[in-house]
């Protein structure tokens, strides 16, 4: 059996841990400036990670074969992409997205 003050120092730890990596860049980045051309490449970031999370929610896994395609997110994709593309709004983005996949599973 463990021992409480084993617990109390792993739990601290992994706290201090976890403070320490998302501190640390905010304290450099203020000492020192990034190029442009990084800063434009890191401008990427939200964007893939959307896509990503977005391709991973089309497709559903089956070990041993092609993925398949999960019908009832693409369909509550359609009208989301384009509430994305007209308003660029993200409040409107989420929202639609939720009511359309609340839709598609109503009626399916």
């Amino acid at each position: 059996m463990l021992s409480f003050k084993f617990v109390l120092l792993v739990i601290v730890g992994c706290g201090l841990v976890t403070w320490l990596t998302r501190v640390i860049p905010f304290i450099l980045l203020k000492k020192f400036e990034l190029p442009i051309s990084f800063v434009e490449f890191l401008s990427f970031v939200p964007v893939v990670i959307m896509s990503a999370l977005w391709f991973n929610g089309l497709f559903v896994q089956h070990l041993g074969h092609l993925p398949s395609l999960n019908i009832e997110n693409l369909l509550a994709s359609i009208p989301t992409v384009i509430s994305a593309i007209i308003s660029k709004n993200l409040l409107v983005i989420v929202a639609v997205g939720i009511l359309s996949l609340a839709i598609t599973r109503f009626l399916a």
